[in-house]
C-alpha cells in the first residue's frame, strides 16, 4: 500500500510562519510536521510515499530526498495551481494502481489509530475525531459503522463527529473525482466526491481516533508541540552536548552535539534542545519547549511552552512564553513578551486582516523569521510579527506588525 501525503498548501492562517516555508515544514518538537507524519505511517506499515508539493516544493524535496534517511521511498508529485484536496489527491492517479492511504500535511494521528485505518473495511474509510466546535469542520453523519452524509461547516449540528483529513481509498475515487464539480468555495474538495461515492452505495466507513491535532492555527503548533512532548512517541531523550556541572535538568530533556548548557541554567522537561546551541548561564526553560539548531539562549532568560526555530538568539534579560519565534531572529536584551490578557479573556489573533479567537488564555507572540527587537522591548498578547520587521528599542507592539 501507498500513502499520498497532501503537502501543497502554504496555509493561510498561519500568518508570518509560512512566508518562507510550507506549512507541512513548520517544526513541531524539532522536526517538520511533515516528518512526523513519515515517521508514524511508517511505524504503521507503509514505506512508499507520494508527496503531493506545490508551494515551495523545494523546501520539502531538499529536506527528504529519496526518503532514504527515514527508511522510506519518496516520490513527489506537483500540483500546480491549489484548488482543493480533491484535485491534490486526483494528481496522483497515475501512480496509484490499489487501496492507499490519504493523510493532509497538517494533521497528526497516533500511530495505533493509522493502523485501525488501515485495517478497516469500506470502499472509503475515513477519519473520524469528536470535537467541541462542529462549525469548523467537515462534519460525518453515520447510521451504525458507516457515514451517510458529510456536511462542510455547518451552522447547526447533530454531529459532533469531525472529518479528520485521513483517508483509505479504493482507485475508484479517482472516477468520482473527475465527476465532482466546484464547491461553493471555488475548489475541488474530497468530500464532494466522497458523497458521490456514499449516494452510489458504495460503502463508506469511518475510524474514531484516539490522537488526533489539527495544525489550522500557529497556537495549534504550541498544542501539538506539547503533545508530542508529553508522549515522547517521536523523541531521543538523550544529551549529546555538553552539561557544566552546576546546570540542573529535570524531567525528560534532549540536547544535541555541540550544545552547552551553561552553570546556573535550569530546565524543566519535557524540552528539546537541538544542535550547537548556547544555553545560559543563568536562565530558566520551562516545560514544553522546544529549541532548534543554533539557538543562543542568554543570561537570565526565560522560556516556557514556546518553538524557538534554528539560528535565534534571545539576548539576557528576555522573557518568551507561549510564543512561536522564527528563524534568524534576534532578540535585544530585555524584550518581554506578555502572553496573558489583563481580563483573563482568549486571546484574539489578527491574521490576514482578520481576528480569530485562538480559544487560550495565555498566548504570547507570532513571529516570522528574520526579526529583530531593540532592547527593552514589548510585544503584547497575540501579536503577530511579520518576517523581516525591526522593532525599536522601548517600542510597544500590539495586533499585526508588517515589515
Amino acid at each position: 500500500m501507498k500513502a499520498v501525503i497532501i503537502a501543497a498548501g502554504k496555509g493561510t492562517r498561519m500568518g508570518p510562519l509560512t512566508e518562507s516555508r510550507p506549512k507541512a515544514m513548520l517544526q513541531i518538537a524539532n522536526r517538520p510536521l511533515l516528518e512526523h507524519i513519515i515517521v508514524a505511517i511508517k511505524a504503521a506499515g507503509i514505506k512508499d510515499f507520494l508527496i503531493v508539493t506545490g508551494y515551495r516544493k523545494e523546501k520539502i524535496v531538499d529536506h527528504f530526498g529519496n526518503g532514504g534517511s527515514l527508511g522510506v521511498n519518496i516520490e513527489y508529485i506537483e500540483q500546480q495551481r491549489q484548488n482543493g484536496t480533491a484535485d491534490a489527491i486526483a494528481v496522483a492517479r497515475n501512480s496509484i494502481s490499489e487501496r492507499f492511504l490519504v493523510t493532509n500535511g497538517d494533521v497528526l494521528a497516533g500511530i495505533p489509530d493509522i493502523k485501525n485505518i488501515l485495517n478497516a473495511k469500506g470502499e472509503v474509510v475515513l477519519a473520524a475525531k469528536k470535537v467541541a466546535a462542529p462549525e469548523e469542520y467537515g462534519i460525518l453523519y453515520v447510521q451504525g459503522d458507516r457515514v451517510v452524509t458529510i456536511v462542510e461547516k455547518p451552522k447547526k449540528s447533530i454531529s459532533d463527529l469531525a472529518n479528520a483529513g485521513i483517508y483509505v481509498f479504493e482507485p475508484s475515487i479517482f472516477d468520482a473525482i473527475s465527476e465532482t464539480g466546484h464547491s461553493p468555495r471555488g475548489e475541488y474538495e474530497i468530500t464532494d466526491s466522497i458523497q458521490r461515492l456514499i449516494d452510489s452505495g458504495k460503502a463508506s466507513g469511518y475510524v474514531s481516533l484516539e490522537k488526533w491535532q489539527d495544525i489550522g492555527f500557529p497556537w495549534h503548533m504550541l498544542e501539538a508541540n506539547e503533545m508530542m512532548l508529553k508522549s515522547g512517541e517521536d523523541v531521543q531523550w538523550e544529551i549529546r552536548g555538553e552539561v557544566e556541572p552546576h546546570a540542573t535538568l529535570k524531567g525528560c530533556v534532549s540536547a544535541g552535539e555541540g550544545t552547552i548548557i551553561r552553570n546556573g541554567a535550569y530546565i524543566e522537561g519535557p524540552v528539546v534542545i537541538g544542535k550547537n546551541c548556547d544555553i545560559g548561564p543563568n536562565c530558566y526553560i520551562r516545560p514544553s519547549t522546544s529549541i532548534g539548531d543554533n539557538v543562543r539562549i542568554g543570561n537570565a532568560v526565560e522560556v516556557k511552552n514556546s518553538i524557538i526555530m534554528n539560528n535565534t538568539h534571545i539576548g539576557h534579560l528576555s522573557y518568551i512564553g507561549d510564543s512561536i519565534i522564527g528563524e534568524r531572529c534576534n532578540f535585544g536584551a530585555g524584550t518581554k513578551v506578555a502572553n496573558l490578557r489583563h481580563d483573563g479573556r482568549t486571546v484574539l489573533v489578527e491574521l490576514g486582516g482578520r481576528k480569530f479567537d485562538s480559544g487560550r488564555r495565555k498566548l504570547g507572540v507570532i513571529m516570522g523569521d528574520d526579526v529583530h527587537t531593540g532592547i527593552n522591548s514589548m510585544l503584547n498578547v497575540g501579536t503577530t510579527i511579520a518576517g523581516g520587521a525591526c522593532i525599536e528599542p522601548g517600542e510597544f507592539v500590539k495586533g499585526m506588525r508588517s515589515k
